[in-house]
């Protein structure tokens, strides 16, 4: 329901993908729920698998019925990372009913005949009725009048089965038990169920997951079908989307990795079948072919008898076999074009096999010599030498094939098929071996080091046992390619890439421009139904009431948390100790931003353009790669942050090279003419990206004016004038201010030595030393100057601005301004943010969503600001068709208005945020940025703690206070993108003086 390539892949979940929705405790009392089993008299002794020397102490286990548990206890938190993974996706749809996998992973939330039903025996005959008349209406698609006439009917009953149910109940009871991220995806091979738990629910979570993959009932069928459509509509809008759709075409002609997609067809979401989905639900949604994946603050014994008590009910079934399409060779390139208002690219396509192929492990290290961020051909030949404006390569490994997608934007002037031979000629450098030895050695140690990092994060723990049960791989096999990682050799990679990258392959030009063949789901007549906010299935009552040992929160306490000491330069030092691994990060943080001047910014993307006396900036990055360490410098409207991270063992050489960067970076005038050049070139690229114009662009208009930080930039002339050494110079001055250095690695805080390991003759130093002898600063450092906030304009009347944009759905922002940071109302704003708008069992999502089917996404939230002496505003979102606007601006608008009355969904709210903080652990570096943010907000203390305090003793009347006071009536600029010959013009002149915003005032050029 909703799922996030990093810097130019703004929508790398399309790749088939799609997303929708500290002491361990005692064992729970015994469950009344009424799925549970009877607690066994004896305990089962439950065999499991090891893998020696696994860093994730993994157990796996298999149920009687055939059900795979993964477990792995990691403690950082009291929390458990859950994923609920059925091995079947979009792949497994019926050809005839493409998009089934997806639409079934909504219904899943729908509950069952015990969650979500108030009366079961009555609800059941009309859902009947609606899946008979669904097969109905699929029969009439010659037959527009009938169909017509089907559908009222489909309406009018689904009503009456409304009443019945309890809308987003699957969503309450997860907030009620203190979960976060509820949610799903469904991806080629896979869909998969994901909940970040409070350890002490882990009952209560396992009769809830339980309860729903042993059954579903489809109920508010026809408004959640809506909401697929709304998604169906944004993909779309999303040019990025439909380029890899159009790659996948070319790929796989055969196969349903491009015969089909996830998200279906327009004729098949328009048709869609109730029984179908069921049958689906039926064959795949069985325990032999599901597991149960978790990470976090768990025993491993309690865990495995709770889950066997809950889930060894469930029967097993023989699951069909997927015997995959076989492709033929592609012999020459297949070349197709996207046309969309986005800038343009180009992106091709390679064909590989799949996840368990010694081939798809070679192509992972051939996507990391092209592209790594540092050091691979890609990043060094065409984004360090600025020879496109932006390029990339990534892998989508699936168990039958595999892709390898090369991606680039082009610079001012530059033809597409030249950026294709730029990307094409990395790949002859591969074939020919046109890359140093050190190379592939670096890669495998920067892997086992990112590796080592994610396994800090639950998700990524989990998220590697979904991987391995997905491609049916044992989890010692899926280990033992970190070592089969290292045996590749140059000779492997060589042929591997002369076998596969050969003149067959998917091309894809995206051109900007105005897509002919632009469609949309249209819109049907749906009544809102009633989403019974008050009442609660008996299966809600009994699951909540089961007793939980309760948890205790832990603050952060910033004296005792952080030490700090001084260097001998007077520079303060904030440090927070590493125990679980040799990894560190360092920052030099400095009180000044591109508000006092625009060429900070400037200075610091010139940056990785440059060398030293000794390397060029090629070779810089390569040393840096070598280290398994990487730099960065980026400056915001009043802060720098300058860091290097890695490898704590390579932390003094890494420095020296940093050190001796900052201190002396050779001037470029060729590389500063490119930089120029590719700024220019992103700025005309921003104006075609939707996201920018509305959310920063339109945003910062709203709250600022015209001059604002958005626009607060040098204009083309001035870029053109700027000289190499004027930022080299700021690069050199970023020292000279004051700063703070913030630390958090293995090594101790002072000037004592430190054996490393076991090896008495090696030592490291403390971090005050290394930093004495390595950081080089003037004796007297500069003081910053006085920051230049913009100033916010009043906001005394109610406007409405608009910014044409060629695009299916129209996208609204209802923006109004708050008083300025007060700590005071901050418990307030969260409960208020929890109730109103902040989660899918929220009251804006289940009014505009799971009611009216307005929207696929609604969201409001009341924006504390981030630093003292600034506004907060509430901000609210909903995206929906144009012709839907009317209903859709009305909606939200009633909301914010009259904010309804949900005593039960209070109390949920309540209960989401202190099992929220009980269970929330700010940890590791996480410590020393949450002191960062506290120092902007004048506080000295953890604010959660006020939050989780005050919480329980509010009232609806404190809500309503302050929804009346800060919410209600307040006047608002309200923000609109869409297509003007689809926009309501009229209906948007009733919320305020309508204004277009052209380009050119929303991005100052």
């Amino acid at each position: 329901m909703k799922k996030n390539f990093l810097l130019l892949i703004p929508a790398l979940a399309t790749l088939g993908l799609t997303q929708c929705q500290t002491s361990k405790p005692t064992a729970t009392a015994a469950s009344t729920a009424p799925t549970a089993p009877a607690p066994t008299q004896q305990q089962k002794d439950y065999k499991y698998q090891t893998v020696e020397g696994d860093p994730l102490k993994a157990r796996i286990y298999t149920l009687a019925n055939g059900l795979t548990v993964y477990l792995s206890d990691y403690d950082d938190a009291p929390r458990i990372q859950t994923y609920l993974a059925v091995r079947a996706g979009s792949k497994n749809d019926p050809a005839t009913a493409t998009g089934l996998a997806h639409y079934l992973e909504h219904m899943v939330f729908k509950g069952t005949s015990k969650l979500g039903s108030q009366n079961w025996a009555t609800e059941k005959p009309e859902l009947d009725k609606i899946e008979a008349l669904y097969e109905q209406y699929r029969s009439q698609r010659n037959d527009p009048a009938a169909r017509k006439r089907t559908y009222h009917q489909i309406d009018s009953i689904s009503s009456v089965a409304a009443k019945y149910a309890v809308a987003n109940e699957y969503d309450k009871v997860m907030g009620a038990i203190g979960a976060k991220g509820s949610n799903a995806y469904t991806s080629v091979e896979q869909t998969v169920y994901q909940e970040d738990i409070p350890s002490n629910q882990i009952e209560k979570w396992a009769a809830i997951q339980s309860e729903r993959l042993g059954e579903m009932v489809p109920r508010l069928f026809h408004t959640e079908l809506e909401a697929v459509y709304e998604e169906k509509n944004r993909g779309l809008d999303n040019d990025f989307s439909k380029e890899y759709e159009a790659l996948n075409r070319s790929l796989y002609q055969k196969h349903p990795y491009g015969t089909q997609t996830t998200i279906g067809t327009i004729e098949h979401l328009q048709n869609p079948s109730i029984t179908e989905i069921k049958r689906y639900f039926e064959k795949y949604y069985v325990p032999n072919n599901v597991a149960l994946c978790l990470s976090g603050d768990l025993d491993y014994d309690q865990t495995i008898r709770i889950i066997d008590q809950y889930f060894g009910k469930l029967q097993n079934k023989p699951v069909p076999a997927f015997t995959p399409a076989q492709e033929a060779p592609l012999t020459a390139p297949l070349v197709k074009e996207v046309v969309g208002p986005d800038a343009e690219n180009v992106m091709i396509g390679f064909r590989f096999p799949g996840t368990t192929s010694r081939e798809a492990l070679v192509l992972r290290m051939v996507d990391k010599i092209l592209s790594n961020g540092q050091a691979g051909l890609i990043d060094l030949n065409l984004n360090q030498k600025q020879t496109v404006l932006q390029a990339a390569s990534f892998t989508d490994i699936n168990n039958d094939y595999s892709s390898h997608i090369l991606y680039a934007t082009p610079r001012q002037g530059q033809k597409l098929e030249q950026v294709r031979d730029l990307l094409l000629a990395q790949l002859d450098k591969v074939k020919q071996g046109d890359f140093p030895e050190w190379l592939i050695p670096a890669i495998v140690n920067n892997e086992k080091l990112q590796r080592t990092k994610s396994y800090e994060s639950n998700e990524a723990r989990a998220g590697a046992f979904v991987a391995a049960f997905v491609a049916r791989e044992d989890w010692k096999d899926y280990l033992k390619q970190v070592d089969d990682f290292a045996t590749i050799s140059k000779k492997e990679v060589m042929r591997v890439a002369s076998q596969y990258y050969g003149p067959g392959y998917a091309l894809v030009y995206k051109r900007t421009g105005k897509d002919p063949n632009t469609v949309k789901v249209v819109k049907p007549a749906i009544t809102p139904v009633p989403v019974n906010r008050e009442v609660a299935s008996e299966f809600y009552k009994q699951v909540t009431s089961i007793s939980t040992p309760e948890l205790q929160p832990v603050f952060v306490d910033y004296k005792k948390d952080i030490q700090e000491t001084k260097l001998a330069s007077g520079i303060p030092v904030f440090y927070t100790r590493n125990t679980e691994n040799n990894l560190f990060n360092l920052y030099y943080v400095l009180d000044l931003g591109t508000n006092n001047n625009p060429k900070l910014g400037l200075a610091a993307d010139y940056l990785q353009y440059l060398g030293t006396g000794k390397y060029n900036a090629a070779q810089l990055q390569q040393e840096f790669y070598k280290l398994g360490c990487s730099f960065a410098v980026s400056s915001g409207q009043d802060r720098i942050f300058v860091s290097l991270s890695g490898l704590d063992s390579n932390m003094e050489p890494a420095l020296q090279l940093f050190e001796a960067l900052l201190a002396a970076p050779n001037p470029d005038a060729a590389a500063l003419k490119n930089m120029v050049a590719g700024v220019l070139k992103s700025r005309q690229d921003a104006k075609l990206n939707k996201q920018v114009i509305l959310s920063q662009g339109m945003v910062n208009f709203a709250k600022y004016g015209p001059k604002n930080p958005f626009t607060s930039q040098l204009s083309e002339k001035e870029l053109k004038a700027l000289k190499p050494e004027q930022l080299t110079a700021l690069i050199k001055s970023i020292p000279t201010y004051q700063h703070r250095v913030l630390y958090y690695g293995p090594r101790l805080l002072g000037d004592e030595m430190e054996v490393v390991g076991t090896d008495t003759s090696l030592y490291k130093s403390g971090i005050r030393r290394t930093l004495n002898e390595l950081h080089k600063t003037p004796a007297k450092l500069t003081p910053v100057p006085a920051n230049k906030d913009f100033a916010e304009q009043p906001m005394n009347s109610r406007k409405v601005y608009w910014v044409d944009y060629n695009m299916v759905q129209a996208e609204i922002l209802f923006l109004s301004k708050g008083p300025v940071y007060d700590k005071s109302i901050v418990p307030t704003t969260s409960l208020y943010n929890e109730y109103f708008g902040g989660s899918m069992g929220s009251i804006v999502f289940q009014e505009l969503r799971e009611s009216k089917a307005l929207a696929y996404s609604a969201s409001s939230r009341f924006a504390n600001a981030d630093k003292v002496g600034r506004s907060s505003y509430n901000l609210s979102y909903i995206g929906t068709q144009s012709d839907k606007l009317p209903e859709a601006m009305a909606g939200m608008n009633s909301l914010l208005n009259d904010m309804p009355v949900a005593e039960a969904n209070l109390q949920i709210a309540k209960n989401a945020i202190r099992n929220s903080i009980a269970t929330e652990r700010i940890t590791k570096s996480d410590i020393l940025f949450s002191y960062e943010r506290a120092k902007r907000l004048g506080l000295d203390y953890d604010l959660r703690r006020d939050v989780y305090e005050q919480t329980p003793n509010m009232s609806f009347a404190d809500l309503q206070k302050f929804q009346q006071a800060r919410v209600k009536g307040q006047n608002q600029t309200i923000l609109v993108i869409g297509s003007k010959d689809r926009l309501n013009f009229k209906e948007l002149a009733k919320y305020g003086q309508l204004q277009q915003l052209s380009l050119k005032e929303i991005f100052g050029y």
